[in-house]
């Protein structure tokens, strides 16, 4: 697949992500009387998703997270050299996700811009959890997420269902990441609302780049070692006869 339509796949996909899912924590969540919570807000971000892989899947892979890149590469599923053009299209699509999800946030009288459902630890987690607790729910919920992914494109696994259980699996993530983190798993969603909190939004963005992505990588190492098939070896047996029929008039024919 040719490389740009690929990037610009990815653009649309982690905006449609931000947006989608972010959008929810900022517009319905917290809505007086009809709020959608934590689980509203899971489902989301587990539907950008699902819709997603199946609009974009087959053009760029619908990545829309630097961790997933990563973490494919290291499963050798991806190769090195769109590494960088993916993460710059991801983080920049997360970016317009986020502008447009401000300008229509903004739109409401007494708008406060709050957290804009940035992500946290310590004082800044919705549960108040620790560095360490935040750090190792990233990791693993990231780990987890590209075993999934890795499980689900396998080519050994049931053709046409990989996006319900990888948009599932990442419903499943927030509904448990949510109080601890507010949910990363993703340093290109992260990152776009830092860009708005500002202050210690940016201060901790740091954990939200580094835990995703080393999930990401030792999930890709532990599926690449443990799960991949093992090419059989090739038997080169010499043919008593011939393996096809002539054509006619053919010498063999003859």
């Amino acid at each position: 697949m040719n490389l740009s339509k690929c990037v610009i796949a990815e653009f649309f996909g982690t905006a449609w992500l931000v947006f989608g899912g972010c959008g929810a924590a900022v517009l319905a969540a917290a809505y007086p009387g009809l709020g959608i919570g934590f689980a509203g807000v899971a489902l989301a971000f587990g539907l950008t998703l699902l819709t997603m892989a199946y609009a974009i899947g087959h053009i760029s892979g619908c990545h829309i997270n630097p961790a997933v890149s990563i973490g494919l590469f290291f499963g050798k599923r991806f190769p090195a050299a769109h590494l960088i053009p993916y993460i710059v299209a991801q983080l920049a699509g997360a970016c317009a996700g986020a502008t447009v999800l401000y300008v229509i946030a903004s739109g409401k009288p007494g708008f406060v811009l709050g957290n804009f459902a940035a992500n946290g630890y310590g004082a800044h987690s919705p549960g108040g959890y620790s560095l360490l607790a935040c750090f190792v729910a990233e990791v693993v919920l990231t780990f987890f997420f590209l075993l999934i992914i890795l499980g689900a494109t396998d080519v050994r696994a049931p053709k046409g269902m990989g996006p319900l259980a990888i948009g599932l699996g990442l419903t499943l993530i927030h509904l448990v990441g949510i109080p601890v983190t507010n949910t990363s798993v993703n340093p290109a969603r992260s990152t776009s609302q830092a860009i708005f909190v500002h202050g210690w939004a940016i201060g901790q963005l740091w954990l939200f780049w580094v835990a995703p992505i080393l999930g990401g990588i030792l999930a890709g190492v532990l599926y690449r070692a443990v799960f991949a098939e093992t090419p059989e070896p090739a038997v080169h047996a010499v043919p008593t006869k011939p393996q096809y029929e002539a054509l006619p008039g053919t010498a063999a024919n003859d």
